[in-house]
Order: C-alpha cells, then structure tokens, then sequence
C-alpha cells in the first residue's frame, strides 16, 4: 500500500513526518510511504501570525493537497490547526504527547528570577505573551519567527535576553540550551493540543487500508486529551488571536482539565479547572464550558 504524506519544510515537521511513518512500518512493514514536502503560506513571510491571518496559514496548503488528491494524510503539529476544522477534514490520529508546556531560553548571565525585570523577551503568539505580562506587566515583549533553531540564533543576532519555544520541540530535535528554565502550569499552561503530533484525512475520502492503519497507529489517550481541549478552544470561538491556554490530564478513566483565558496585555486572568469521568465526558464538558462562558471568558478573550 502506498500513502502519500503532505508535510512542511522545517526540520521539525520532517522530523513528526518520519515519526509517523515508523509507525506505520511497523504496523505495516510493506507499506511505501512518499513524503509530500510543502511550503505553508506561514513560512513565506516572517510577520506575526495573527496580524496575517493565523495559525490556519501552516494548515490550508496541506489541506489543498489532501482535496486536489495529491496527498492521503497530512501530518501537523496539532496546536497549529484551527479548532474549528472545515466539516469535510477530521484528526484521524494523533501520536504519543511529548512534554506539553513551555521552555524559557535565557542569555547565560541570567536566571528565571529576572523575569522581574525589563527584560527583552521574544515569543510569538498572544497566549505565551499575555501570560508573560501576567507574571511581569514590564517585560519587553518582541514577536520571534522562524524555525526552532532560527529562533534561538536569533537570540544573539537581536540582542534578546530570552525565548519562549515549545518544550516538545527541543526534545524532538534534540536541542539542548546552556540556559533553559521550564515554566509551571501556574505560570504559563500551555495551548490546546501542544505537544502532539496530528495526522489530518478529508473524512468520506479516507481509504478503508489507510484509515484502520491510522486505528493501528494513534494513541487513543493523546487523542482524546487533545480532542477535549481543542473542544473548549472551538466553544470559545477562539483563534489565533486568543489568549486560550487549555491542558486536559488522563488516568485511567479520571480526567482534569484546566483552562487559562486572558486579555492581550494580561491584566486580566481567569483560570477553571474540572475534573470528571470519562464516562461522563460530554455532559461535565458541556457544564464546564457553560461555566466558562457565564464567567465572561468569551469577553475577556476579546479584550
């Protein structure tokens, strides 16, 4: 069986691609997988994202190869893609989660206790910034493009104190750094979905080998995880311009998810947390995003 896989350009999602693939070979060994590489229309420019339309922008290439019918799957880092997906396309499977939350890169002469400080700290997205002004209203906020590597060069060549980059990134790419600082979730909870690995089909297109090989391969529990907390982003109505933090725990049969929302400058925060059976999933969803909404958090998003 052949599949023909749509992926970007970077390092990393070369990387997540191949990662796939492992493990469609060793459910299927004589499968012939052909990597699709693409460049999305968020790595053709270097503005912030949500001034150019969003995260959505890493997305619709690859979803045009899937409908012209180039591609069969396409593989994303699942905290890029919209919550509210277009009917046709669905997440057939996600990988195992790697570390979730969120790294602090430093200049050597520093430690995390200087967040007190003024300090020139690069990042990109309003989430991770309006958490950052929420610990220190002084800091130095600057957008950051590029890939994982690009960015931390950039640390010298613009004179930057600090970066924010996903802690699941170093770790698949292998990237050590002299200075690195992990936040706690009180300090800065990470985006819906960060961390995993999402394998994207047009739903009524899928071919039957192709979607029981996705069965085979995804990780039921990073699914649902994910699924839960990009459930809440969508109800929200949230985007790229939403300061939404969302991270859903599970054991056994015993969920906890916690939601961060905030307005752009971090002035103001609301936090809720639910913890609920699995059993129990839809109606405890429907009642915490109830909650949520009645306290505001579609306002305070906005704002």
């Amino acid at each position: 069986m052949k599949i023909r896989i749509a992926t970007r350009l970077s390092p990393l999602a070369i990387l997540q691609t191949n990662e796939v693939i492992k493990k469609i070979n060793f459910y299927d060994p004589e499968s012939i997988c052909e990597i699709i590489k693409m460049e999305s229309d968020g790595d053709l420019t270097d503005a912030p994202l949500h001034t150019i339309g969003g995260k959505g922008l890493f997305v619709s290439k690859l979803e045009m190869a899937l409908e012209n019918g180039i591609a069969d799957i396409a593989i994303h880092s699942l905290k890029d893609v919209p919550a509210l997906l277009d009917s046709k396309f669905s997440i057939a499977a996600t990988l195992p989660r790697e570390e979730a939350g969120d790294a602090l890169l430093l200049k050597q002469d520093l430690t995390k206790n200087d967040l007190t400080s003024n300090l020139k700290i690069a990042t990109s997205g309003p989430r991770r910034r309006s958490q950052l002004l929420a610990i220190n209203p002084k800091l130095n906020i600057v957008p950051i493009r590029g890939n994982i590597q690009t960015r931390i060069n950039k640390m010298k060549t613009e004179d930057l104190d600090g970066l924010i980059v996903a802690k699941a990134a170093l770790n698949r790419l292998k990237i050590s750094h002299p200075n690195m600082h992990l936040f706690s979730e009180e300090q800065m909870l990470p985006a819906a979905a960060q961390g995993a690995i999402g394998i994207e089909v047009i739903t009524n297109e899928i071919s039957s080998d192709i979607d029981s090989l996705l069965k085979l391969i995804n990780d039921k529990l990073t699914h649902q995880a994910t699924e839960i907390e990009r459930m809440v982003v969508a109800s929200l109505e949230g985007n790229c311009l939403s300061p939404i933090s969302a991270l859903c725990k599970i054991n056994g049969q015993d969920a906890e998810l916690k939601v961060r929302v905030s307005n752009q400058d971090g002035t103001e925060v609301y936090n809720e947390v639910t913890r609920f059976k699995l059993e129990n999933k839809i109606s405890a969803l429907d009642g915490f995003i109830n909650t949520l909404i009645r306290n505001g958090a579609k306002e305070i998003i906005q704002r």
